[in-house]
């Protein structure tokens, strides 16, 4: 008799399978519908609404990679772990739509932006994004404040639930090739870009500001040139192109500026513009041909996500900015971000928040740590910017910003009435 007394040994089949079995349990669980942590991160969140405060959130958009990998929510989790034993709490969840989100406590935020970065890396090494993410950001992954953005995750989640019907694929243009790429740059060159060339004003609202308009924004309308130039093709959607087009682009622009400034007399300017194009040969030249009486009148905005991957060139950056009496400003914050940056030790003149509609239900715990924020910065002064509503031009007055910028504010210029005068009366009324 078997010294197992008839019990097959722990950790081995009751019953061996077939090879034909096998196939079939297989294919049987590939039938089953995965297991999501949807319902798991909702219930965590609405029992844990009172517990918010220093409370982040990494939300890694997997659902945007054009090619999807069906271990790449395992992929971004192992990777994870690597902020786990330094966190004061770290939790993964599964999105069914296939992102990942983590919810974190006590983690610096330079080292959880070198594990983003690295998770990004790693997918857009193999494939490219499909467009935005729901953030208006052209990255893999987003970083925000919970409190902030507590009733934001909970209507995504809901909205998922109540949308799961199959696959939503969007249909969407190719992303850009390399040899599209390089037709579009020579185009460029012989290319009139004054049709797309626009400004917009940010205008003081600051009781004790001498004058109504800070500076005019030049831009460059990216759909519009898209449309014309390379109307079958995604110029977005592959970030490392898209950062090599917008680099040529600041070349082109500061070309036509060369040509004359004559349209801008009188009026101070911002330039969006790339760190990399500021140290290049293209605006040394810009830069000796520059009417005097521009000088110490251009604004240089460098974007957020410039700015955090190029920290050392910024720094060079804005020695050059202060020499020759350029200034600076941070564009595409929010207030996550405005929390954590020490704008005074990045000596930005500017930083430009981004408006959105979930300011309004900010937690108050985190609001009233956001406007001391604001009120703390002695020399970088803040713009709203995308206000498209009278709501957020009273929003920038409560919190004490000073400047905002947007549709809104267009709208009002437009009527020939002061930004100040229409926040006053919208407050009134």
């Amino acid at each position: 008799m078997s010294k197992f007394g008839g019990k097959p040994p722990m950790g081995r089949d009751r019953v061996r399978l077939s090879t034909t079995e096998k196939q079939a349990a297989v294919a049987a669980a590939k039938d089953q519908k995965p297991e999501f942590d949807n319902d798991k991160l909702l219930n965590l969140l609405r029992s844990a609404k009172s517990e918010l405060q220093g409370m982040r959130l990494i939300h890694m958009h997997l659902s945007l990679l054009r090619d999807k990998d069906p271990s790449s929510q395992m992929i971004v989790r192992t990777i994870i772990q690597e902020l786990a034993s330094k966190a004061s709490y770290l939790q993964s969840f599964n999105i069914s739509n296939g992102d990942v989100i983590i919810l974190y406590k006590g983690l610096k935020l330079t080292g959880v932006t070198d594990v983003c970065q690295k998770v990004e890396q790693i997918f857009l090494a193999k494939t490219t994004l499909t467009g935005a993410n729901p953030y208006k950001e052209f990255s893999l992954y987003s970083i925000m404040e919970l409190a902030l953005n507590f009733i934001n995750v909970i209507r995504f989640i809901e909205e998922l639930q109540a949308n799961e019907t199959g696959d939503h694929s969007n249909e969407t243009k190719p992303p850009i090739t390399l040899e599209e790429m390089a037709k579009l740059e020579r185009s460029m060159q012989m290319f009139d870009l004054s049709p797309f060339l626009f400004n917009q004003a940010i205008a003081n609202i600051g009781r004790n500001a001498e004058e109504d308009m800070a500076y005019f924004e030049l831009y460059i309308s990216i759909k519009l040139l898209q449309e014309r130039l390379c109307p079958d093709y995604d110029i977005t959607a592959n970030k490392w192109l898209f950062n090599y087009f917008t680099a040529n682009l600041d070349q082109s622009v500061l070309r036509a500026l060369n040509h004359g400034l004559s349209f801008m007399r009188g009026r101070r300017i911002g330039i969006n513009i790339n760190l990399s194009t500021v140290i290049s040969t293209g605006f040394v030249k810009f830069d000796e041909r520059l009417p005097l009486d521009f000088r110490g009148q251009v604004v240089l905005e460098i974007s957020k996500g410039d700015l955090i991957e190029n920290l050392s060139l910024f720094n060079e950056v804005v020695e050059f900015a202060q020499d020759r009496r350029y200034q600076i400003a941070v564009d595409g914050l929010n207030p996550f971000w405005v929390t954590n940056f020490d704008l005074e030790y990045l000596n930005a003149d500017y930083a430009k928040i981004f408006w959105s509609n979930d300011m309004l239900e900010m937690d108050p715990t985190f609001e009233k740590y956001f406007m001391e924020r604001i009120q703390e910065q002695d020399r970088c002064k803040f713009i709203l910017a995308r206000c498209d509503s009278v709501s957020s031009l009273v929003y920038a007055n409560k919190v004490g910003i000073t400047m905002v910028q947007g549709r809104a504010v267009d709208n009002i210029l437009r009527k020939g009435v002061s930004v100040r005068e229409a926040i006053a009366h919208a407050k009134v009324a």
